[in-house]
């Protein structure tokens, strides 16, 4: 079987999903390809929390307001937080954000990816646009002015323009020979839901130990204040003994991690190990080609950071698509799409900087880098000035944002 459109999006994820939507009035006809069901997973508000979770930004709200998938994810579950504490486990020095210092009601949500994942689904199956599920790249090239994918079961599919929304091990980067810059972290990332003693106040807390970043980050509960997705980076060899300890042997050893600001922990679900690994495309186009998302760049999960850069992704790429289509211009062509890669490969690298520095210092050992970074944290609190930039930047307020992000 031979199929044909005008776009493929190799990848239903969130990021995927949401380039999709931003395109739905355009015109084009578009398919959606991925290897997985497609189906919205039944929710229950008494189901366990979903191990991965996403701080979703203000922008990324907007963008998922406008594109009518927001309700779904409100009438699951998601949790505003309006402050972040982040400390140095290894000095006195912290801060303290909040979103009142910027007039805002929140910093963000915290919400679990199978939720905003069902959420857009939903929206999708309510579309135009076509879904190809259980669908595995195995070839692709070029034919003609065209990218021929082949699958794994033998059908072909052809578009002249090919969006890679296929994740960090993305098939579509591999196979048309996309080059990258990456290196490991040497760290892994241990990540599950827990229940603690006290409740988390809606506010995300982070402390920096000897071996990496422990973030606890506030659910939101069937009134239930009391549970927190947790994010603990350290190196590998500590990381393979936190995950062979039993659970109540591991509540103790993460209570001790987090100096017990939230009193004890009393109950931890599943835990899964993440290998971090960094990791940028040197260009996210080329003719007929775009990439977006982790399969353009994956990032420390330092400030929760990845999926709200995604999104952005989608909407830029989505806004010179449907501009350049209102000119007339060949939407596959390289200059169009380079007009994409100009807006956000500066951003993307800026704030992939800015995570490696903070995972650079925070880790260094020698005495006057950890007495510069406690007095800078230090500094930075006592400016308000300072603290509202970083708390814009938090709320992916600031610098070039795509129609769908503007207030």
């Amino acid at each position: 079987m031979n199929m044909r459109a005008d776009l493929i999006i190799v990848g239903a994820g969130m990021v995927g999903s949401t380039l999709a939507l931003a395109l739905e009035h355009s015109g084009l006809d578009i398919l959606i390809v991925d290897g997985s069901p497609l189906s919205v997973s039944p929710f229950a508000a008494q189901a366990p929390f979903e191990p991965r979770v996403s701080a979703l930004s203000m922008a990324s709200q907007r963008i998922l307001e406008r594109l009518g998938a927001w309700q779904g994810i409100a009438a699951r579950r998601a949790c505003p937080y309006g402050e972040m504490h982040v400390w140095d486990g290894s000095g006195t020095g912290s801060i303290h954000f909040a979103a009142a210092s910027v007039h805002a009601d929140t910093l963000g949500h915290i919400v679990e990816n199978r939720v905003v994942q069902d959420a857009l689904l939903e929206r999708l199956h309510d579309s135009q646009i076509g879904l190809l599920p259980g669908a595995r790249l195995e070839q692709l090239r070029r034919s003609g002015d065209d990218w021929l994918l082949t699958l794994t079961d033998g059908r072909q599919l052809r578009a002249p323009l090919l969006v890679a929304a296929d994740g960090a091990n993305s098939a579509v980067r591999r196979l048309a020979g996309c080059a990258t810059r990456e290196w490991d972290y040497l760290h892994h990332a241990i990540v599950t839901s827990v229940r603690c003693e006290r409740p988390h106040q809606a506010t995300a807390w982070q402390r920096f130990t000897d071996d990496g970043p422990l973030a606890f980050l506030p659910l939101a509960g069937p009134a239930d204040e009391h549970w927190c997705s947790i994010v603990w980076s350290t190196v590998p060899a500590e990381a393979e003994r936190l995950m062979a300890l039993d659970d109540e042997a591991f509540c103790v050893e993460l209570g001790k991690a987090f100096e017990s600001r939230l009193g004890k922990v009393l109950h931890a679900d599943r835990r899964l190990c993440i290998p971090l690994r960094q990791r940028h495309a040197k260009r996210y186009v080329e003719p007929g080609l775009a990439l977006i998302g982790d399969a353009a760049h994956t990032i420390h999960p330092l400030a929760g950071q990845g999926v709200n850069l995604g999104f952005l992704d989608a909407a830029v790429l989505a806004e010179v698509l449907l501009h350049a289509a209102a000119r007339g211009e060949n939407l596959a062509e390289e200059r169009v799409l380079s007009r994409f890669e100009r807006r956000r490969m500066p951003h993307n690298l800026a704030m992939m900087a800015a995570m490696e520095g903070f995972q650079r210092l925070f880790q260094a050992d020698p005495l006057p880098l950890r007495l510069l970074r406690n007095v800078g944290l230090d500094l930075v609190d006592s400016q308000a000035e300072a603290k509202a930039l970083f708390v814009r930047q938090a709320l992916g307020l600031s610098g070039d944002l795509p129609e769908l992000a503007r207030a």
